[in-house]
């Protein structure tokens, strides 16, 4: 006699409610967001903290991915989370103002623009070909170079046709090469005083239909916890010491290895008394969409000289992008 078949009794699964788990992860985007608001506060309330300098680094990209979050939390109706998300980019917003619209005096109308293209090419960089092709198509008057390494600069006369006026720094002994840096006209210049110890920075005088210009290329150390702090705030201060030395108009170009509105912008900025070329898009690094950089390579210019456009260049093989920039005579 066949015995009867009994089906095994299974115990009950236990499921957290879907609406349990959405609460669970709008807790979790809550407790990650409330960090970020308060370091974003601590930048726009200016503490001079090197730990909250270098974060000021970095509000652009926090921004747009800050922006991201709140459309994604808010299609997920996590209400909570996305209100936070939201006043956390509204701070943002205010922490990137002053970078991306610095102000600055207006250009003197029908004054000549004198067209300025800047570039760090980084030293391990040997493309000639590449880094000819963004200057070509720039079509600026004044170019200025930082991180020349050593191949393009036994092609100089190649790499710089139609820019037969130029100087040069002293060559930098990097870990893996030299380079140095160079600064060159279509107009005749006059080269300036070696820097100070400590500063890396070429200069010249150029001869421009708005007169003389002093053109400095510079390139800062950089921010902590990379190098000491103290390294970007010495050699700003060195830079202050070639700027004091020079008669008329002043334009700095080149790797600050900072934003204009952190601590080192701040300090060009109330020190030396040059106000910065607008922030956006940013220019490093080079192999992410422009509108996730940070602009660390910045075009800076004495009051009595306006900024009438700032985009960026071509690429040149680095991992910087190229600025170029208008500049004319600031109106009276």
């Amino acid at each position: 006699m066949t015995n009867p078949v009994h089906h095994e009794r299974q115990g009950r699964r236990f499921r957290l409610p879907a609406w349990t788990l959405k609460r669970g992860l709008e807790v979790l985007f809550l407790l990650g967001l409330a960090p970020v608001v308060a370091l974003t506060g601590l930048v726009l309330a200016g503490v001079d903290n090197r730990a909250v300098d270098l974060l000021a680094q970095f509000v652009a990209p926090a921004l747009s991915a800050t922006v991201l979050l709140t459309a994604g939390l808010a299609l997920l109706r996590m209400r909570a989370a996305a209100g936070l998300a939201g006043f956390a980019g509204l701070l943002l917003v205010l922490a990137v103002w002053p970078q991306w619209f610095p102000g600055g005096p207006a250009g003197e109308p029908d004054a000549p623009v004198v067209r300025l293209y800047s570039a760090n090419l980084f030293y391990l960089n040997n493309d000639t070909a590449r880094i000819r092709q963004s200057i070509e198509a720039a079509d600026a008057d004044i170019v200025v170079l930082i991180e020349l390494a050593s191949d393009p600069a036994l092609k100089i006369d190649e790499l710089l046709a139609g820019y037969p006026h130029r100087a040069a720094s002293m060559r930098l002994d990097q870990t893996r090469g030299p380079s140095r840096s160079v600064i060159a006209s279509r107009w005749p210049l006059t080269p300036r005083a070696d820097p100070p110890d400590g500063l890396h920075s070429v200069a010249a005088t150029v001869r421009t239909p708005l007169g003389p210009v002093n053109v400095v290329g510079v390139h800062l150390t950089r921010p902590w916890p990379f190098q000491h702090s103290w390294g970007q705030i010495s050699q700003t201060m060195a830079l202050d010491t070639v700027i004091e030395g020079l008669d008329g108009p002043v334009v700095a170009a080149g790797d600050f290895n900072s934003v204009s509105s952190a601590r080192i912008g701040k300090q060009v900025r109330r020190d030396l008394g040059l106000h910065p070329a607008p922030g956006f898009p940013g220019t490093w690094p080079g192999d992410l969409p422009a509108v996730l950089g940070i602009t660390i390579d910045q075009v800076y210019a004495s009051p009595d000289l306006a900024f009438v456009s700032r985009r960026l260049g071509g690429s040149t093989g680095s991992d910087h992008r190229p600025v170029v920039t208008g500049i004319t005579r600031a109106a009276r």
